[in-house]
């Protein structure tokens, strides 16, 4: 690898080395929160290298790409496991993560989903996919003192490695249609002269989306999403919800953008993944009494409405899919924090019954809570109502009427379980448990995403005219 694929790696890098450093660091310094801030630090710095800083050369040994695309969902990433660590920095001591393994793991994840983000090739790819991987299996499960972490890390380590499976057969039969791991060749040759996808490739696509669909709770894949939303701490929950499930699409996006035209075996797949997905999610969410389990599902739903705009394609679908990846991230980021501020000693209020009463007793953040599950209901003025217009106009341009209206219905019926919570909370001034008042970085990030959610969904033009500049 030569000194100009360094320079344009840079970002990961500062991320990954950075991460080995507060390793060490941790190993013989082990002071929790002076490390967290400094993996705070780093992860600014790679954002601010993956921003300001402009590569020397387009893609990195044919596997990375450095372009716009690839530094925006750097950008993202970095910021979000800089928010994740400051969630972390009470409940992190509360519950007595470990000083340099906990901030190092979150930040070698947003490397690999950096490179996820800008693979370009089925190695880089598997490559980018693992990276984050194998960082979130020991996230879910650093809370030693909970017996429910340990569960959901088992189910998540067990599946994953069933579909970290999946995924690799699926690139080497690719590679076997096609003869190269580069995206763009490797896809162009995979379909015979009639346009069809020659077998090998066919059988290839359909396991290597059978291992992505768990990565990203698509139906029927979805069956460990709950148990591990409810297991794992708070922070390391939006990371997973938020990050893993992004730099997959992100991936997919640049996949199928190279994958020529198939005749109709691919396209009425993800349709059916996409409908199924949508409407299993939202029946599943409908009955939960657990604020992180109806969450789950519901991101189960949300990646429906993503899958739908991924088929819609075209730079409408394209551009909406990244909005939406950015709306949800807001919205999705501020309820788990929300449910990490109010966290005492580790214990979160997950519970319906444990939220009555916060409207009153805990307003500011209530409201903030209220504001998220409002979003992600896709109800106006906030950036949820823009985000599933722009999915559902997408998917209307490219006369997929029978999926939008399938999404619209999943969308109006998940009104009544994000509501639900809301009710609860400002039905009585009855106080069900006692909560933690919540710490100033905590509210800063609560405050940065309504922010995000707010601005959005009252003036999305500037992000419209960014996405336009960096989509592929």
């Amino acid at each position: 690898m030569s000194s100009l694929d360094l320079l344009a790696l840079l970002p990961v890098l500062i991320l990954a080395l950075g991460a080995t450093t507060i390793l060490m660091l941790g190993a013989w310094w082990p002071a929790r929160r002076p490390l967290l801030l400094a993996s705070v630090g780093l992860a600014l710095l790679a954002a601010l290298a993956a921003g300001g800083l402009t590569p020397p050369i387009p893609e990195v040994a044919q596997m990375f790409s450095a372009g716009p695309y690839a530094r925006f969902f750097t950008i993202l990433w970095a910021l979000l496991a800089a928010l994740v660590l400051l969630l972390s920095l009470r409940y992190g001591a509360d519950r007595q993560f470990p000083a340099g393994e906990y901030p190092c793991l979150v930040l070698f994840s947003a490397a690999g989903m950096a490179l996820l983000s800008s693979a370009t090739s089925l190695v880089g790819i598997l490559l980018g996919l693992e990276s984050f991987t194998l960082a979130l299996y020991i996230l879910i499960a650093i809370d030693k003192q909970g017996t429910r972490g340990m569960e959901a890390g088992l189910k998540y380590l067990v599946m994953g490695i069933v579909a970290t499976g999946f995924i690799g057969f699926g690139i080497a039969l690719i590679y076997c249609a096609g003869g190269t791991f580069h995206l763009p060749e490797a896809l162009q040759v995979v379909a015979s002269a009639e346009g069809e996808l020659r077998p090998l490739a066919l059988l290839g696509w359909a396991m290597l989306l059978c291992g992505l669909g768990f990565k990203i709770s698509l139906v029927p894949f979805h069956l460990w999403t709950p148990d591990v939303y409810q297991g794992a701490p708070s922070p390391v929950t939006a990371l997973l919800s938020i990050g893993s499930k992004g730099a997959v699409f992100a991936a997919l996006l640049t996949a199928l953008l190279t994958l020529p035209e198939t005749g109709p075996a691919l396209p009425q797949v993800l349709w059916m993944f996409a409908a199924v997905t949508m409407l299993v999610g939202t029946l599943c969410a409908l009955r939960q009494q657990n604020l992180k389990r109806m969450l789950a599902y519901s991101s189960v739903v949300h990646m429906g409405y993503l899958l739908t705009g991924l088929i819609a394609g075209g730079d409408t679908g394209r551009s909406a899919v990244l909005f939406y990846l950015i709306a949800y991230a807001a919205a999705s980021l501020g309820a788990f924090g929300v449910i990490t501020s109010f966290a005492l000693q580790g214990e979160e209020p997950q519970d319906y019954h444990d939220l009555r009463g916060l409207g009153y007793h805990h307003p500011r953040r209530s409201t903030a809570l209220a504001c998220f599950l409002i979003s992600l209901a896709g109800i106006p003025p906030m950036a949820g109502f823009m985000a599933k217009f722009g999915i559902f106009h997408a998917a209307l341009r490219a006369d997929y009427l029978g999926l939008a209206l399938i999404g619209i219905l999943a969308s109006l019926i998940s009104v009544y379980y994000y509501l639900r919570p809301i009710i609860v909370m400002f039905m009585t001034k009855e106080r069900a448990v006692c909560l933690h008042p919540g710490v100033p970085a905590e509210h800063a990030v609560l405050a940065l995403c309504l922010g995000a959610t707010l601005l959005f969904g009252v003036y999305p033009g500037p992000l419209l005219e960014l996405i336009l500049l960096v989509i592929p």
